[in-house]
């Protein structure tokens, strides 16, 4: 009971440190692992926790440990199990031989199996758990699927993450089991259960080649069924096969055009209007199915009138005869002149414009090949996949969000720590740790599951409206921030300047200053409002387009009305993660920001990757030497700065510590001054920094090594930066 206690005490101690308090030996291993035996079953989840940030040193020592916490998988107490499990995962990671892994998942799926015969509540967060497992490991249960099969009394909640985990499982050996179960669930009353059984019909024909075929026949039976909703959701998924396996299975088209007058939903149109379209040249009557949806085109949602504007293109391309040589006119007539929507009008002058110029490009570009669509049934980054795994058996597994993601620590104090000596002894080392609060976790839905964190100046809060700010944006820049939450939002009517992002001169008066900046370990959006126009301006919002780091707002922008004249400066809450962009890492940020009397103003900003340098970026000079040494070469990148002088190696440490780049290590290389920094991201991605200088004369050389060393050039200029401050 001592030791748990202890332990449960320092694991928190170590959560509000930015500096190492509880580090696990291999002579604190053995004791804890020998409290375990005796410990009640919270004492043993604290263990199991704390041993989780163990490393092993080798494969023998993981396997002793993984052997000596086995017997906890046989525990009545879900958490002792899920902890038990976690425990287990990390250490695979290091243990080589496939006979011992073997062993291990066998052992692992009796207890993942027990944890479903409980509560609802309980089966819920065992399956969330468990949809993690199985993307890591899928062997663990690929013999188990039947226990995953709903049952008639299950809760919706609980049905719909089983599916979710049955697609996950299904291979050629069990799919004819599975799409029995999943014809099944299409027959129930529940009609949001019913659409998602005949969509995971779909991304099983689409991850499974070989079973695609079975799929589609079980799809066809639904649709003779002659369900309103479950027609309309087979349609939609069948597009998807086609656009999967195209040339393929277009046999089937017949029946689906059969059920063309039950289509209600904007989705199920656009999809059979894309299958048509896609295979106009086989369908002999082509261009009267789509003329039956062009009736009522101006009335139609935007998803629906693109689809049978590039439909009817397509048609036109492959069949220039006089029927559809007429309705193109008259879709291109409507797509112009009647309609308001922007994209809309743009995709047909383009199409307008490829048609009357070259009908060959024009076939080029409608026509051309597509590329064929993937499996999505896994589809957390590996990276973020890891992170949940360390953090099974709590909220972070339920929420498939990373902790930082819905957890905000508000800061109690700054101060410094007791100087550390340098290694030649001749120096002392300088660093700042911030202490942490309580942890407060937000209460906001789970679509933007964040809070910024109390200022200290309650003076200068500004009051967070009552309700959420509509997002007037999203159709801009194709984002779906629609659930935004209130903030308490300082307001700093001073500061240093901000760099003009939208001059006067662009913004018909108003300009617009921002930088990004991290106070007490949150990340704000600083900007400044200043209106040198004739009229009041109100109704302030803000948007960001996909970034490589997902930045995105955690609340409303809240700016008074600025009149003219008027001037606000404002601090944004920001999170990570949400709004991610796709490629190589990228520095641009792109914002919209909108008021009730001007239009959408675009700008562009640059993201500096020293504005999420985390407190606990700090590394032990051990730490840093080993993680040094096991990093490739290959992940060691360099950069000279010829123009950047260091004058005093002091200052320039205090400079770095002040951005959380943390002083490591001191050493004289002929004439040169070598010094070794440590800092880290969000997702726990490290950047180990050797500078190499004269101090006093220019020219400063900068070697990097990162797990992530495709981030180098952005570390670069974040490093630039603070140097040349």
């Amino acid at each position: 009971m001592v030791v748990a206690n202890a332990v449960a005490a320092l694991a928190e101690i170590q959560e509000h440190s930015s500096r190492p308090i509880f580090e696990i030996t291999s002579h604190t291993l053995s004791k804890l692992l020998t409290a375990l035996n005796e410990c009640t079953e919270w004492g043993q989840v604290f263990i199991l926790d704390a041993l989780s940030r163990y490393k092993a040193a080798d494969a023998r020592e993981a396997e002793n440990i993984v052997e000596r916490i086995t017997p906890r998988l046989q525990h009545a107490n879900c958490a002792v199990v899920l902890s038990a499990v976690k425990m287990i995962l990390l250490q695979m990671e290091l243990i080589s031989s496939t006979d011992v892994v073997r062993n291990l998942c066998k052992k692992m799926a009796p207890p993942l199996v027990t944890l479903l015969s409980a509560e609802p509540e309980i089966q819920y967060v065992a399956l969330r758990n468990i949809n993690l497992i199985v993307q890591k490991r899928p062997t663990i249960l690929a013999h188990e699927i039947k226990v995953f099969f709903c049952k008639y009394n299950d809760p919706i909640y609980v049905k719909m993450e089983k599916l979710e985990i049955m697609i996950k499982l299904a291979s050629d050996r069990n799919i004819d089991q599975v799409l029995l179960e999943f014809k099944e669930y299409a027959t129930e009353v529940d009609v949001d259960f019913v659409r998602r059984a005949v969509r995971a019909i779909g991304r099983c024909a689409i991850k499974l080649d070989r079973a695609a075929e079975r799929c589609i026949s079980v799809l066809l039976e639904l649709i003779k069924i002659k369900v309103n909703y479950v027609v309309q959701e087979a349609i939609i998924v069948i597009k998807d096969i086609f656009r999967r396996y195209p040339n393929m299975y277009e046999s089937i088209i017949a029946t689906l055009c059969e059920s063309l007058d039950t289509l209600d939903e904007p989705e199920a149109k656009a999809s059979m209007i894309w299958i048509i379209g896609e295979y106009a040249e086989r369908i002999d009557n082509a261009d009267e199915l789509l003329e039956s949806f062009l009736e009522s085109f101006p009335e139609e949602p935007p998803q629906v009138q693109l689809q049978l504007l590039t439909a009817t293109v397509k048609l036109f391309l492959k069949k220039p005869t006089e029927g559809p040589q007429q309705m193109i006119q008259v879709v291109l007539n409507n797509a112009t002149v009647e309609t308001d929507n922007p994209d809309l009008r743009d995709r047909a002058y383009i199409y307008w414009r490829l048609l009357s110029t070259d009908p060959e490009a024009a076939k080029d570009v409608v026509l051309a090949e597509k590329p064929v669509i993937s499996d999505d049934s896994n589809q957390l980054d590996p990276s973020l996949l890891d992170e949940l795994l360390a953090n099974i058996a709590t909220l972070s597994s339920v929420y498939h969000k990373p902790p930082d993601a819905f957890v905000t620590r508000a800061k109690t104090a700054s101060q410094r720590t007791e100087d550390d000596d340098y290694p030649d002894g001749n120096e002392k080392g300088y660093s700042a740790n911030v202490g942490d609060g309580g942890a407060s976790p937000s209460t906001s839905s789970s679509s933007v599951p964040y809070t910024a964190a109390r200022r200290p100046s309650p003076a200068q809060v500004m009051p967070a409206p009552a309700s959420p700010v509509p997002d007037l944006l999203g159709d801009l820049i194709g984002l779906d921030n629609n659930a935004m939450i209130p903030a308490d939002q300082p307001a700093m009517p001073s500061g240093p300047p901000l760099p003009i992002l939208l001059p006067a001169s662009t913004g018909q008066g108003l300009q617009i200053s921002a930088q990004l900046a991290q106070q007490d370990g949150q990340i704000f959006y600083s900007l400044m409002f200043e209106n040198n126009s004739q009229i009041t301006l109100d109704g302030f919002m803000i948007q960001f387009n996909k970034n490589s780091f997902g930045l995105a707002a955690a609340g409303p922008l809240q700016v008074p009305p600025l009149a003219p004249g008027a001037a606000a400066r404002t601090l944004l809450p920001m999170v990570l993660f949400q709004n991610m962009s796709p490629g190589p890492p990228s520095s641009l940020l792109q914002v919209a920001v909108k008021n009730n009397q001007q239009p959408v103003w675009y700008f562009n900003d640059k993201i500096l990757l020293h504005v999420f340098f985390s407190e606990d970026g700090r590394m032990e000079r051990t730490s840093f030497l080993e993680t040094w040494r096991s990093l490739p070469d290959s992940n060691e990148v360099l950069k000279e700065f010829p123009g950047i002088m260091v004058g005093s190696a002091e200052t320039t440490m205090d400079r770095l510590a002040a951005s959380n780049v943390f002083f490591i290590a001191k050493r004289k290389h002929a004439n040169q001054d070598v010094l070794y920094f440590s800092a880290k991201i969000p997702r726990g991605i490290p950047f180990l920094i050797e500078l190499t200088t004269v101090i006093g004369n220019p020219g400063v050389k900068c070697a990097t090594k990162t797990p992530n060393p495709e981030l180098a050039p952005l570390f670069f200029e974040a490093i630039e930066t603070l140097l040349k401050i």
